[in-house]
């Protein structure tokens, strides 16, 4: 029988083998070493942040707070001294703030390295007071009653709900009403606020402003409070010594009464 022939053993020596088996237990062996590093790096650096003794809360600090005190808003807001600093939930802790505190109108909470919990609040500040038997509720701009007080706070107008059973009453109800009128106390102008003593509501469309001296100002609704400020400002130059002012329609301002 025949044997190969020489365009046979060329063949056969051009066949290359596969990679060495040293070569391939080389990259396994490299391959469970970096899987092996990750673990121990992962676990190292969940252990560092959770369990470690070193990043953890050790101090709550507080500013911003002017009618609150720290010892208030640190009691109120619960973070536990000891606490892993990455398992504070800042969001949680700020709603927890703002539904415990209401006189909180925002606070930030951030988390200071890496032994601090800061919060940073800004307190709600009255425009109007409802008087409530003996005591005081404050409303802020948007209408909030957010507080409580035994004492009106200085230069803060009272705030008078007439209340009516008109068809409009019903309509807007109490709630809106008051943050009519807190929308009123902050067009009234500079000039005019300090001399604000009551903001008396009947209506929507029928808040007017009584002044020191007996004076008053029919302002009317919210609606164009700017305008109406403007009118009022320049009116009252004009006619320094009446007693009533209409600025209910801005664009034809009145008044009457020496």
């Amino acid at each position: 029988m025949a044997g190969p022939t020489t365009a046979q053993r060329g063949e056969r020596k051009q066949v290359r083998p596969g990679p060495p088996r040293r070569g391939r237990l080389r990259t396994l062996r490299m391959l469970i070493i970096l899987s092996l590093a990750v673990v121990l790096a992962t676990g190292g650096s969940l252990w560092l942040l959770y369990g470690s003794p070193w990043l953890r809360v050790e101090h709550v600090s507080v500013s911003g707070a002017r009618v609150l005190t720290a010892k208030q808003v640190r009691e109120a807001a619960g973070v536990r001294i000891g606490t892993p600093l990455i398992s504070v939930d800042t969001e949680a802790l700020e709603a927890r703030l703002r539904r415990k505190l209401p006189r909180i109108d925002t606070v930030d909470a951030v988390r200071s390295w890496p032994h601090g919990i800061g919060l940073q609040v800004t307190e709600r500040t009255p425009v109007l007071v409802i008087k409530n038997g003996g005591k005081f509720i404050e409303v802020d701009r948007e209408g909030v009653r957010f507080a409580t007080v035994s004492q009106a706070p200085h230069g803060i107008p009272a705030l008078e709900l007439t209340v009516s059973k008109s068809a409009g009453w019903r309509r807007f109800g109490t709630d809106r009403m008051v943050r009519e009128a807190a929308r009123v106390a902050q067009d009234v102008p500079a000039g005019v606020k300090r001399d604000v003593r009551t903001v008396r509501v009947r209506s929507y469309d029928a808040i007017s402003l009584q002044l020191s001296g007996g004076r008053t100002v029919l302002w009317g609704s919210s609606e164009r409070g700017r305008a109406k400020a403007a009118a009022l400002t320049a009116l009252m130059k004009a006619a320094s010594g009446a007693r009533h002012f209409d600025v209910s329609v801005p664009t034809a301002p009145a008044s009457s009464g020496s």
